[in-house]
């Protein structure tokens, strides 16, 4: 299964989804690859320990711009392989903008090729609305929206659903939306209400399972881990362990 993680917004969560997911079913004996195609490359920096060596071509820039096959990297965490982001992706839009050629699926060309090898795929994508994000949803089955809580935060919502819309209009006609998750939940007014708005706008869409505001998420990066290396008994790392067996649950 392929699954783009998303979020217009930045800084709501979506990388620390991604990793999560990942390395937790990679932990389960779950052959996973995690896609980084945010230039940010955040995810990138936490599960390579070298990776401020990595040159433009030993990235997904290397397939997304140059249109050559996916550069994949194990990671020191079995069954966890990575595709690496770069700087330099902060072009592609323009690029792909002018280029005009498969510029929608030049990700799904070279993902396809690789994909038996995996039980699950995770596309981290840009907190934007542009070719990167569009290429991501053109490649994936499904659709993965993190949402934390605000105003802006759930309008932004209403316009990633209109790109998901479109993407199946015209790329991808079998796309389909796996859920909504609500992130950085604390016991506040703001939270409670958003929750509630989310949940009666996009009724059936939001997953039960909330992950709530919690330091060890943010420390676990600054350690380059992921929760469940970090501190696997946090409420982060319980609460996303929940949300896989809400997806996922076993037979």
């Amino acid at each position: 299964m392929k699954i783009a993680v998303a979020s217009q917004k930045g800084g709501v969560g979506k990388t620390t989804t991604s990793l999560s997911l990942a390395s937790y079913l990679a932990r389960q004996g779950k052959k996973v690859l995690l896609v980084d195609t945010d230039s940010q490359a955040n995810a990138s920096k936490v599960l390579i320990p070298e990776y401020l060596k990595l040159k433009r071509d030993e990235t997904i820039c290397a397939t997304i711009l140059d249109r050559k096959p996916l550069v994949v990297y194990e990671t020191e965490t079995p069954n966890l392989d990575l595709v690496p982001s770069h700087i330099l992706l902060s072009n592609a839009d323009t690029e792909l903008t002018i280029a005009k050629d498969h510029r929608e699926s030049r990700l799904k060309t070279e993902l396809d090729k690789i994909a038996d090898r995996y039980d699950f795929i995770f596309l981290d994508c840009p907190p934007s609305l542009g070719w990167l994000t569009i290429n991501a949803f053109t490649a994936v089955d499904k659709i993965l929206v993190v949402v934390s809580p605000g105003y802006f935060e759930l309008d932004s919502v209403v316009q990633l659903s209109k790109t998901l819309a479109e993407c199946r209009e015209y790329y991808n006609p079998t796309l389909d939306l796996l859920g909504m998750l609500f992130v950085m939940a604390d016991p506040t007014v703001n939270s409670r209400e958003s929750l509630k708005i989310l949940r009666q706008t996009y009724s059936g869409s939001v997953f039960n399972t909330i992950i709530p505001r919690n330091t060890d998420l943010r420390d676990a990066h600054f350690q380059k881990q992921d929760i469940f290396a970090y501190n696997p008994n946090s409420k982060g790392a319980l609460s996303y362990k929940r949300l896989v067996e809400e997806i996922w649950p076993k037979k």
